[in-house]
């Protein structure tokens, strides 16, 4: 079988056999589970996948950020072979098996902060923030959760809460579950408050006062949940003070904070896990959430928490029928130690390097980029229609990512106004190929921007 080394369109697309999908699709399953690109996969290799139809496409998504190691990967492949010929489930609940607790011990070893820690596992983000939410109010035997604009938690009734976005996220699905207050996210390029970073002394710190005096009690508040990095609210990042102000808030009220790294974790950011930049500032979160990359692509997800949080549980509280199964189990493990072993987390900040510098230069030609932004190979562009105004260009982003796929480069959209583009690329890509796929992106911007500007001279 021939290696897939970098993208290829041979057909018109969606090809005739990826139509022919698409019909079955239509037929069998429900609009409401949409997809960016229509076509259909017949097998993946490292940063690339080749369709049913044999077209080949850059991967600058990764599966919404699932395959940081790339698909196929051949060691995680032999691990979950190996592990299917002995037995595919138990359940954790009923029989116990040597993945479960291996895993856990690893991670609370791997996720920052010197105090004994313990770990569950489930199957994805949203029951990963489910079960973060149910320690916290067990352990503070309070009720109340604090969260953020821009947020994404996942799509449950609870998680869905936490989550920020309206459209599609939370349209017409109300109503949503009691005790969750939402506080403005520090979002710099676009100050809720009008001010400007370097001059704001942290404005958006000092709102918790008001917060609290006429939003919700902070006696009453079990913890304050963020992403380090927002995904879906479009890779934005808090200042480094935002953080620390939290984490002191969070001790003089005895409120637990909560970080979802989900999006964030597994070399995503430079880092194994984007809570060692808050380790790097003193700063330490009482639970965290991961999920997505940590099995190359089968569903597991993680809780881990100060031990005493844990065990705040009473037997049979926490826990699930799939939760932490063998072969996701097996799979973590494998992706862990070749994470660790091949430096992922620093190529991860090669990647995000060559993307900043060439992101730049684009930024000096085309009009349409407003904000450029991100920490490690987690990166985004922000495009807006004025850069004075900064009128966000939701079309248009729409159009860049359309431009990109018919052209062999799969990206993503994201944002509360859905004019950001955010790269999730495997980070086994080769520079060759990541070269490859920004000149398919300038190209695109090109084309968008030429016609927004011409549009506009009309």
């Amino acid at each position: 079988m021939e290696t897939l080394r970098e993208p290829k369109i041979i057909t018109e697309l969606p090809g005739p056999k990826s139509q022919e999908l698409l019909k079955v699709r239509e037929e069998n399953v429900p609009t409401g589970v949409s997809n960016s690109v229509p076509v259909y996969v017949k097998r993946g290799e490292g940063a690339l996948f080749e369709d049913v139809d044999g077209n080949v496409f850059l991967d600058f998504a990764g599966g919404i950020g699932v395959l940081n190691i790339g698909y196929s990967h051949p060691e995680v492949v032999e691990a979950v072979k190996e592990q299917s010929e002995k037995f595919f489930h138990t359940s954790i609940n009923v029989v116990l098996y040597e993945q479960y607790p291996r895993l856990a011990e690893k991670l609370n070893h791997l996720i920052p902060g010197d105090f004994r820690k313990k770990t569950m596992l489930v199957n994805s983000g949203a029951e990963a923030v489910e079960n973060a939410i149910k320690l916290a109010r067990k352990y503070t035997k309070r009720t109340e959760i604090i969260a953020f604009t821009g947020a994404f938690h996942g799509r449950t009734l609870l998680t869905m809460t936490l989550t920020s976005k309206i459209k599609p996220y939370k349209w017409e699905f109300g109503p949503f579950a009691p005790g969750v207050h939402r506080m403005t996210f520090p979002y710099c390029y676009r100050c809720p408050h009008g001010l400007e970073r370097e001059t704001c002394n942290l404005h958006c710190g000092k709102q918790f006062e008001s917060f609290f005096l006429e939003t919700v009690d902070p006696e009453d508040v079990a913890a304050i949940i963020l992403e380090p990095m927002q995904g879906e609210g479009g890779f934005v990042l808090p200042p480094d003070e935002y953080i620390k102000t939290l984490r002191k808030i969070c001790d003089q009220y005895g409120i637990l904070l909560i970080a979802d790294e989900v999006q964030s974790s597994y070399g995503r950011t430079g880092r194994m896990f984007a809570t060692e930049y808050w380790a790097e500032l003193g700063v330490y979160p009482d639970i965290v959430t991961t999920a997505k990359s940590i099995a190359g692509g089968l569903p597991i997800s993680t809780v881990t928490a100060r031990a005493e949080i844990m065990e705040a549980s009473h037997i049979g509280g926490i826990g699930g029928t799939y939760g932490g199964n063998p072969l996701a189990a097996a799979a973590a493990l494998k992706v862990i130690e070749v994470m660790e072993r091949d430096c992922i987390a620093e190529k991860s900040l090669r990647i995000g390097e060559i993307c900043m510098n060439r992101f730049e230069e684009m930024k000096e030609k085309y009009e349409i980029i407003g904000d450029i932004r991100g920490r490690g190979s987690m990166v985004a562009l922000e495009l807006v229609k004025n850069r004075e105004t900064k009128e966000a260009a939701k079309d248009e982003t729409s159009k860049v990512v359309q431009e990109c796929w018919r052209n062999g480069l799969v990206v993503l959209s994201a944002g509360a106004r859905g004019n950001v583009l955010r790269f999730l690329m495997p980070l086994v890509i080769t520079e060759h190929q990541l070269n490859i796929g920004i000149d398919i992106l300038e190209k695109a911007i090109a084309t968008v921007n030429n016609q927004l500007f011409a549009n506009q001279e009309a």
